[in-house]
């Protein structure tokens, strides 16, 4: 057994809207410190439980935990990079401005002075401090989606999750933003959400796939698969470092590998 605490846990867990059922039975868990990522299609109900474990929607059966407690509770440990944000181009906000306003940082009391020197440390943990007075509008699909992570980082939380982060990002904007994924593996926690069900990061400890459906039921299941890494891997995947999803290779909910090769959580 893992000796690592649990950041999240599902146990049992089943959603609906209304009669449409989405997710049925649903367990697994990540470690504090684990680098994770749920893969499935569009549509398979990856958005739904998201929701879930953001707080915004609560489930019919089974429990949702998240650092031991009700998701909602805990929600502030959480610094979360959507896979698109809205915003108008012709609004003139800077990208230190943008950081500034991460999760609990904007409605602090501290001074302003203190605000901009936290939201610089963010920028510089993702290599963008030199970007700070640029209008966000200005800057590449690749440089918005490292300064959201900044945003999320900035006020410290205990797990990271990451909607479609390369979404629209070319080679070198997926190595970087990597590269800055690698400070902090094991330090905190990291969920890649994904559709791309063959290959994730080869930072990757574990991965669940979301969307397949057992005999008899109507809801989807998150299944635990097997990672192989992959030699050679093309430049665009994960700026080169990558590893292959072996669907045919099915874990039970409870295996884990990380906490120095243990293979039990």
């Amino acid at each position: 057994m893992s000796t690592v605490p649990i950041a999240l846990r599902f146990s049992h867990v089943s959603f609906s809207y209304d009669t449409l059922a989405v997710l049925e039975d649903v367990n697994f868990h990540i470690h504090e410190g684990e680098f994770s990522a749920l893969v499935g299609p569009n549509g398979s109900g990856k958005t739904t439980l998201l929701k879930l474990i953001l707080g915004l929607e609560q489930s019919q059966k089974g429990e949702v935990r998240l650092f031991g407690d009700q998701p909602k509770k805990n929600k502030s440990m959480i610094g979360y990079v959507p896979q698109h944000i809205t915003y108008d181009p012709t609004f003139p906000i800077s990208v230190l401005e943008v950081v500034r306003m991460g999760g609990v940082l904007s409605t602090s009391r501290r001074s302003r002075a203190s605000r901009d020197k936290a939201a610089l440390q963010a920028l510089e943990q993702v290599e963008m401090g030199e970007l700070a007075q640029r209008p966000y509008s200005e800057l590449s699909g690749g440089q918005r989606r490292r300064v959201l992570v900044a945003r999320a980082l900035v006020a410290g939380p205990k797990m990271l999750i990451l909607d479609e982060p390369t979404a629209n990002m070319d080679a070198e904007s997926e190595k970087r933003l990597f590269d800055t994924l690698r400070l902090f593996k094991g330090k905190t926690t990291i969920l890649i959400v994904t559709h791309d069900m063959s290959t994730v990061s080869s930072l990757t400890d574990r991965v669940f796939c979301i969307g397949a459906q057992k005999p008899g039921q109507k809801g989807r299941t998150v299944v635990q698969h097997s990672l192989e890494p992959m030699d050679n891997a093309p430049a665009e995947l994960y700026g080169g470092e990558a590893k292959r999803v072996l669907h045919d290779v099915e874990l039970p909910a409870d295996y884990c590998t990380f906490d120095g090769g243990a293979n039990n959580g």
